[in-house]
């Protein structure tokens, strides 16, 4: 009879324990009741979720995402950090108008959050638009950012940084495509003519910054490579047989070595 008991009890403890691991697995990143909240910034509402405790630590999406993007991140780094995932200005549940969009204004939106929830600095990590406004970031309100962890991202929107095909592709759409929404035609015209960041303003960049791509990512490697060298904290990282969502590709390779990286 005990040792039914005991079977009875572990066998409880069980399934309790799976149906939690459920329940985190079937979380709506980007949708989430109780982790989610609105602050007033630069005249907009700002969408942020907010998951576990300890040094801050703020997800910043891709052109045209959301917090969704971090569907794999956040239950990793959560167990590490307090996760703040944002949605950028004009995308997911974030306010903003289609007149008003540029990188430095989502950057200052993300500096600004920071002041409203009273944290002074943050680490910070940024996939494709978003490590466009990691490194702004870490110029401009450079005291909000501890590290930065940047991933398929570009300082210049010429055929320099992005193959040539893509950027006529993006002008076509803009030009021709009749039935996109204004916010559609604004971001991608944002990615057409921004960023225009000099390779020599990196240099102001004083905090430690990873700067990751994937051997196959649509940022060219000569760009990425360009940009760590104009860093002065800077490390590399190329993942092997990547394209540019790495952090959807590879998560568990993506989460660790940005890991390693923010322990160090």
């Amino acid at each position: 009879m005990k040792h039914k008991k005991v079977f009875l009890i572990s066998y409880l403890l069980l399934i309790a324990y799976v149906t939690i691991i459920a329940q985190k697995n079937s979380i709506n990143y980007g949708d989430n009741l109780q982790a989610g909240h609105y602050a007033p910034v630069n005249g907009i509402k700002l969408y942020y979720e907010s998951y576990g405790e300890g040094q801050p630590l703020i997800m910043l999406h891709g052109n045209g995402g959301s917090i969704s993007a971090f569907k794999n991140q956040i239950p990793f780094f959560e167990k590490y950090y307090h996760v703040i995932a944002i949605d950028s200005r004009l995308q997911g549940k974030s306010g903003g108008s289609p007149d008003s969009i540029s990188y430095n204004l989502m950057a200052s939106d993300f500096c600004a959050l920071l002041d409203y929830l009273h944290i002074d600095s943050a680490f910070v990590l940024g996939w494709s638009d978003g490590g466009i406004d990691g490194l702004i970031m870490a110029m401009n309100c450079p005291e909000k950012v501890k590290r930065l962890a940047i991933s398929g991202a570009n300082i210049l929107p010429d055929s320099t940084a992005l193959p040539y095909a893509d950027i006529l592709d993006m002008k076509h759409y803009v030009e021709t495509d009749k039935s996109a929404s204004k916010t559609s035609l604004a971001l991608t015209r944002m990615m057409i003519y921004e960023p225009q960041i000099p390779f020599s303003e990196l240099k102001k960049i004083k905090c430690s910054v990873l700067v990751m791509a994937g051997d196959h990512d649509i940022i060219r490697p000569e760009h990425t490579i360009k940009i760590f060298q104009s860093i002065p904290k800077a490390e590399l990282c190329i993942f092997p047989d990547s394209n540019h969502g790495i952090c959807q590709q590879h998560p568990d390779q993506f989460n660790d070595t940005v890991l390693r990286f923010f322990k160090k």
